[in-house]
């Protein structure tokens, strides 16, 4: 049975407050186990709030070194950390705001060597690749494992997020049958762009697995910073969708 001790109960006080969530609430979070692919501009906040939020378990799959043009909006490393493995300065961050946690760090990213393993390890996924090709891999698995997956992306001042929960809602296959063909590995971005949309998938998140309010399943929250407008953008099934067609 998950319990609190006095520290995590002086630690999420405030956030105890809420009605939706509570000492019952807290409780889900800490016993629950999360994967995050890639931990830059989007992964980086998303982790950052789960562990603020007090996840017990967060795993991380990013691959590569730190580069100097990953600083603008990747909050989880620091200007020491080029030239090193960035899953390092996400693990030691972290664990700086949230010691209590436990971090599994995993220096590569989506693969189909790894993806189904990942995912097993995993009670909800956070999805924030910059390729289309790990995207895919991990809808594909986390249809198959039923295994919900927030969403999350950004181009330039632009933002898209939304939930897919496997046999209730459309998946990303549903919503792009092909990868777009101009999506890049580099891209346009600032930082405060991928950090709100972050924060929006984190509280997804949260809200999946306390199990409070009303997420975003079925509709694609859109967002462009240029002049702060929100669309909320209903998707639908795709009855010949290849991968959750027959789910």
């Amino acid at each position: 049975m998950t319990t609190l001790s006095d520290e995590e109960k002086a630690i999420y006080e405030w956030q105890m407050w809420l009605p939706q969530i509570g000492e019952e609430g807290q409780k889900k979070l800490k016993g629950a186990s999360a994967l995050v692919s890639r931990c830059g501009g989007l992964g980086g906040p998303v982790c950052y709030n789960l562990a603020a939020a007090g996840i017990g378990r967060l795993i991380i799959a990013h691959g590569g070194t730190l580069k100097p043009g990953d600083l603008n909006r990747q909050i989880l490393m620091t200007h020491d950390g080029i030239g090193k493995p960035r899953i390092d300065s996400a693990a030691r961050r972290l664990k700086d705001l949230n010691p209590r946690m436990e971090i599994v760090a995993v220096n590569e990213n989506i693969s189909s060597g790894n993806v189904e393993r990942l995912v097993t390890q995993a009670d909800i996924v956070f999805d924030c690749a910059p390729l289309f090709s790990e995207r895919m891999l991990m809808n594909q698995e986390c249809v198959r494992q039923r295994k919900p997956m927030i969403e999350s992306a950004v181009f330039g001042l632009e933002a898209q997020v939304t939930t897919f929960i496997p046999g209730q809602t459309p998946c990303l296959s549903c919503l792009y049958p092909e990868a777009p063909p101009h999506w890049k590995r580099q891209f346009p971005v600032l930082a405060a762009v991928p950090a709100m949309a972050a924060s929006i998938a984190a509280l997804e998140g949260i809200k999946q697995i306390v199990g409070f309010g009303k997420s975003l399943a079925g509709t694609l929250l859109y967002f462009d910073g240029a002049d702060i407008s929100f669309q909320r953008i209903p998707i639908a099934r795709r009855p010949d969708c290849a991968v959750c067609g027959k789910v």
